[in-house]
């Protein structure tokens, strides 16, 4: 089992990081002491140090603020308690029916393009579609651990295959600022400053037939229409599976559903 790792949090108490968590939340002592069935006077004192709070409080709280098991075992650690969660490798023998599992997933829509992410946007697998996307980016982009977000928007990258780079960017950075805003996590930060820096226009307003945020892809000569959906894994616990997603692609219009089946079939894209 590898060691798990957690935010930096020497520098607070937990009743402090409690606190933080509440606001990230926007919630008032109040309105969590409700929610928690504790009194609100339990609350300040632990969130203001004058009460240190059981494993038990610690864990109630964490999971009324939809506090992630990383972060609820940073909190543990913080008021003096062992982690409660485990973290695997995916490759260790305690996640061996997760990776069977993903593996169906992930193949379950090909030749439609499908990723396993985890909580950092980085590439955990994929399916034999996603070559597809990534054709022509500067290998570098490519090495793991590869962050698909940069290889999404970087100049070098997918990014000048991207017809409606503009679109497509502000919903990616949309989705990032949301994320590392609900979990404090700096890493996220960090990540979505970076992207911020990369060129990419201003957003673009989305076509009157469009009911999600597509992506139109350039492919030699042909434009790809896609639609992306999400999953995650329910009930995890275990952190490594509670931060991985899936992301899978799916034709928004008939002409690349039959350009996906025909290059999957070993047909070639025509060319420029």
């Amino acid at each position: 089992m590898t060691v798990t790792s957690a935010p930096l949090t020497a520098s607070r108490s937990v009743g402090q990081l409690l606190r933080e968590w509440r606001q990230r939340r926007r919630l008032s002592q109040l309105d969590l002491a409700i929610e928690a069935e504790i009194s609100a006077r339990h609350l300040s004192f632990v969130e203001t140090g004058r009460s240190r709070p059981t494993s038990d409080m610690i864990m109630r709280l964490s999971e009324h603020l939809g506090v992630p098991l990383r972060d609820r075992n940073a909190l543990l650690l913080a008021g003096g308690y062992a982690p409660a969660y485990p973290e695997h490798g995916l490759d260790e023998p305690e996640l061996a029916a997760v990776r069977a599992a993903l593996r169906q997933v992930l193949d379950g829509p090909f030749p439609y393009p499908a990723v396993v992410l985890n909580r950092w946007w980085e590439l955990v697998d994929a399916n034999a579609g996603v070559g597809l996307l990534t054709a022509g980016a500067a290998p570098r982009l490519l090495e793991p651990p590869v962050n698909v977000l940069r290889l999404s928007l970087h100049p070098d990258g997918m990014a000048p295959r991207i017809i409606n780079l503009a679109q497509w960017r502000a919903h990616l950075l949309s989705r990032l600022s949301r994320q590392a805003a609900s979990t404090g996590d700096t890493r996220l930060a960090e990540l979505h400053e970076e992207l911020l820096g990369y060129p990419g226009g201003q957003a673009e307003s989305p076509a009157a037939a469009d009911v999600v945020a597509p992506l139109r892809y350039r492919h030699g000569r042909q434009e790809l229409s896609f639609f992306s959906m999400t999953a995650v894994i329910g009930t995890p616990m275990d952190v490594t599976v509670a931060e991985l997603a899936i992301e899978s692609f799916y034709p928004a219009d008939d002409a690349t559903a039959a350009a996906l089946s025909h290059a999957a079939a070993g047909g070639r894209p025509a060319s420029d």
